[in-house]
């Protein structure tokens, strides 16, 4: 079976991504990327701005779920509580169990689910590979990784494909 690599929605920044869009297409679930999609890498908390965005996603009937892959023990777990949101780490991305796991927690089916992430080969391939919505997000920051700056050369046809179909 074939998997695609390219996501069904772009959006310049997590804070673009309005309830309604989602609510509108039966999407009541967000899982959400922590690194690079909701905050740079290694910053510790949430900001406010994200912290209001989060309470505009619950009013307008989203919840917002955190699946990382960070292995950091403490760090997901830390940042999903100061957000007021469940979580799971470690989630091992693109494999479908962590997507599964989080859709089961919370009563809910692919169709109601989307991903939001920064990454092709995790956040999209694995959100696409459990028939969710997946929504591909502009990096918030390029680190000093030589890996990831690879990484997102290799990406570059998919997201460029995103941009052109943009917003859901």
């Amino acid at each position: 079976m074939a998997v695609s690599l390219f996501p069904k929605a772009y959006y310049k920044s997590i804070l673009d991504i309005r309830p309604e869009h989602l609510t509108a297409r039966g999407i009541t679930l967000l899982l959400v990327d922590l690194d690079n999609t909701l905050v740079p890498y290694k910053a510790p908390s949430p900001t406010a701005e994200l912290m209001a965005w989060r309470e505009q996603m619950e009013a307008g009937g989203v919840q917002v779920f955190l699946l990382s892959n960070s292995r950091k023990p403490t760090r997901p777990g830390s940042f999903a509580g100061q957000l007021g949101i469940d979580f799971i780490g470690h989630a091992g991305k693109p494999k479908r169990s962590g997507f599964l796991t989080a859709m089961e927690r919370t009563g809910r089916t692919p169709a109601q689910t989307a991903i939001a992430g920064d990454q092709i080969f995790t956040d999209i391939l694995g959100g696409n590979r459990a028939n969710v919505t997946s929504i591909l997000i502009q990096p918030i920051r390029l680190a000093s990784n030589p890996g990831r700056y690879i990484r997102y050369w290799v990406e570059t046809p998919f997201r460029l494909a995103a941009r052109k179909r943009g917003a859901l």
